[in-house]
């Protein structure tokens, strides 16, 4: 039997099903008027297990996890669910139900949402109704335990579910739900998994036992297929295992082209959980610190003293190898409960990253004298988010520049901008006369450019980042880069994809940055790379007309 599915994250796995169950069952009950006090005290307790749990879940999860537990935590502080729950509790509803029905009443809100991506946090919001019910239950926190590598089947998979994994057991995931920006997805691509996501009828074709392929290459589910099939996708998936075993032992060779051209390999980093994983993957510098996410770790506005302590321990374990600095970069799909962010109608499009920061002066420089306090430390550089005019940059600098007077410094570090507005993009010749340096951000820079919403599936086939719209802006922030003696980084997936790293290198670029896990493929495919070869093949690439013309011409 086949199914079919999106491949979330590339490979081939062969083995035995673990299905992952659904939420603990409970009984749901309306209770007497005396017992609606004593189930109200039922629930402070619950949601401070809740989280303690999810606080120490932060320290075990993949950076480009973080961000979905941080969220979790501050549903927990949202005065909304607190009322949704008291509400049910007023129904005479016994506590697991009252969060039961509240949590699923927030997530199917969030599931009607217009914004796809958006829509697919209504899982992670379940999943923190699953942990609180959890902990009324006296009930061990969610997760998986394997005894055997399995592949993981699922209706979908929460921080939760994956957390205490044992990598070593999992095989690859398969999901009902989910699509490329689920946390399934995520998940797998982080820790280099095969999986496939949104994958119909897969719960009801599993009756347990079955061994299946999970062949996220060609988007297939195989159940229970001959002997002769599975033996043949065995010995694929054991090539692949074999490749990423060489791809990691040469984690310390330059990432040099085969006639001496050198470039950068970098890693995109959350805090100092992700340092260690940075290293063991060669990465040779950070070309993306998302500082955001200790502001989601808390539950108020960090201090200087909190966040230079948290910089000086990346800084420090990273030395001497330089740390680039996103200053605070939320709006858009990250939000702050304790700042009240407005509600807007396009967030993507609105009050966000170094535009919200330039309204909170004080706010801002706190940041950048934490940073520059750091970087003492070690090697820091510093980059500001979603830049669209030379105005921002220059009042952002003006900001850095009070900032280190008020530490009596008199030279300021590297400092950039991030390309992932087209305006800044088709104004790099400008700015590269002011900037050290510009980090293209692919992921938003695809998405401005081609107006299509990254999460959404309908319009899928317009993201994408071979196409020449977007080369050719790439190319020109490079082009103009280097005219004025500056480098240029990229920190978006684009800049591990190894299908556009030789159109990369050919366009110029200087520094590659990307999950720590996908470091080893990079510098693989750059060492057997030609910049001669590159170059042409960049020439080529720019002169194509649409996107369909640059994979035929990589497929030569």
């Amino acid at each position: 039997m086949k199914l079919l599915g999106i491949g979330a994250s590339k490979g081939i796995a062969v083995g035995p099903v673990k299905v992952v169950q659904e939420a603990p069952l409970f009984e749901r009950r309306t209770v007497s008027e005396e017992e609606k006090a004593r189930e109200r005290q039922r629930i402070a307790p619950a949601m401070e297990r809740a989280r303690s749990e999810l606080q120490a879940l932060e320290s075990r999860v993949a950076e480009e996890l973080r961000e979905m537990i941080a969220a979790q935590l501050s549903l927990l502080d949202d005065p909304e669910i607190a009322d949704e729950i008291e509400a049910r509790l007023a129904e005479r509803k016994n506590a697991e139900w009252a969060v039961e029905e509240a949590v699923e009443s927030i997530a199917e809100a969030i599931a009607a949402l217009d914004d796809p991506y958006l829509r697919e946090r209504a899982a992670d919001i379940r999943d923190l109704g699953k942990r609180i019910v959890a902990a009324l239950l006296g009930l061990d926190a969610p997760g998986i335990a394997l005894q055997e590598p399995a592949i993981l089947v699922s209706k979908d998979l929460s921080p939760s579910d994956t957390a205490g994994l044992d990598a070593s057991l999992v095989l690859g995931f398969a999901t009902e739900l989910g699509g490329p920006t689920s946390h399934s997805a995520i998940m797998a691509r982080t820790m280099g998994f095969p999986a496939l996501v949104g994958v119909a009828g897969l719960l009801e074709s599993m009756q347990g036992g079955e061994t299946i392929v999970l062949d996220a290459e060609r988007g297939e589910l195989l159940i229970d297929p001959p002997d002769a099939v599975r033996a043949a996708y065995e010995e694929q998936a054991a090539a692949q295992r074999r490749l990423l075993a060489e791809q990691k032992s040469k984690k310390d060779l330059p990432a040099v082209t085969t006639d001496g051209h050198r470039v950068e390999l970098a890693a995109n980093i959350g805090g100092v959980k992700d340092v260690a994983p940075a290293l063991e993957w060669g990465a040779e510098a950070v070309g993306l610190f998302r500082t955001e996410f200790l502001y989601m770790e808390q539950n108020k506005l960090p201090d200087e003293e909190t966040q230079f302590a948290a910089y000086r321990q990346v800084v420090e374990q990273l030395a001497p190898r330089p740390v680039i600095f996103r200053t605070l970069d939320i709006g858009g799909d990250k939000g702050l409960p304790y700042l009240e962010l407005p509600k807007e109608e396009n967030p993507f499009l609105g009050y966000r990253a170094l535009r919200f920061c330039l309204n909170r002066p004080e706010l801002f420089k706190t940041q950048l004298r934490a940073i520059l306090r750091a970087g003492a430390q070690g090697k820091a550089r510093i980059m500001f988010p979603m830049v669209a005019t030379l105005q921002e940059w220059r009042q952002a600098k003006a900001y850095l520049r009070e900032a280190a007077d008020e530490l009596g410094l008199s030279e300021l570090p590297e400092t950039g901008i991030m390309i992932e507005i087209p305006s800044a993009a088709i104004m790099a010749s400008a700015f590269a006369e002011e900037v050290d340096f510009f980090s293209i951000g692919s992921n938003d820079l695809i998405q401005y450019t081609m107006a299509a919403d990254r999460g959404n599936k309908e319009v899928s086939y317009l993201y994408q980042h071979l196409e020449p719209a977007v080369l050719r802006l790439v190319s020109q922030v490079i082009e103009a880069a280097h005219g004025a003696g500056k480098w240029v980084g990229m920190c978006g997936e684009m800049a591990g994809d190894p299908q556009a790293i030789p159109l990369l290198v050919g366009l110029g670029l200087d520094e590659f940055s990307m999950s720590a896990a996908s470091l080893p493929k990079a510098r693989e495919r750059i060492r057997d790379l030609s910049l001669e070869d590159c170059r042409k093949l960049a020439r080529s690439a720019l002169a194509c007309r649409d996107a369909a013309e640059v994979k035929q011409l990589l497929q030569r």
